[in-house]
């Protein structure tokens, strides 16, 4: 597979953390990017941290066969419950790719879960957030913090949590493929 050619952060955008990062916040982990705005900053959402909670920790959940595990969104208010998903129905939801949208209306949103419209599978649930600044993400990725891929953000429902991260890097092939083999701690080579 040709090496991915990556671009700039752009809504949509996905960004993989390099290996030796040494953040534990963003440690080996995949972003997307929500909103990107060089005057306003960047909001986004980790994809591949799971916490221990249910959706019906947090909310009134009208459909038992639908709880789900919340996926930590980032280091930044984790008192708010942030989604993504495959429902181009649901009104004022943003697109962030061809099939992918973050947010929107959520009293539908609730209506149609406990109605049976909505699947685990469209859906899924993070608590918190991770911003940036405005300059302060092209910045860490200007110091090879972040590896932009602008081509993955379908992935986030074909892929699993948690090897989601070596997972992208393999399929971006190249030096990326050969970063997703890349030790958690070398000391123990």
């Amino acid at each position: 597979m040709e090496e991915a050619k990556l671009t700039k952060p752009q809504s949509g955008s996905i960004l993989i953390s390099e290996p030796f990062l040494g953040d534990p916040n963003f440690e080996r982990t995949v972003v997307l990017l929500c909103s990107h705005n060089e005057e306003e900053g960047t909001f986004g959402l980790v994809l591949n941290r799971m916490s221990n909670l249910k959706l019906s920790d947090v909310i009134d959940v009208y459909n038992d066969s639908f709880d789900m595990e919340l996926g930590i969104g980032g280091p930044v208010q984790y008192n708010t419950l942030h989604y993504v998903h495959r429902l181009s129905q649901l009104p004022q939801a943003v697109q962030l790719g061809e099939g992918l949208y973050w947010g929107g209306d959520f009293e539908m949103l609730r209506t149609m879960i406990g109605a049976g419209l909505v699947t685990a599978s469209d859906i899924k649930f993070y608590l918190g957030y991770s911003g940036w600044t405005p300059g302060q993400l092209q910045e860490e990725i200007d110091k090879n913090v972040w590896i932009v891929n602008n081509n993955a953000a379908n992935k986030l429902f074909n892929l699993e949590a948690d090897s989601l991260w070596r997972d992208i890097l393999r399929e971006m092939g190249g030096k990326y493929k050969v970063l997703s083999n890349y030790p958690v701690d070398p000391r123990l080579n």
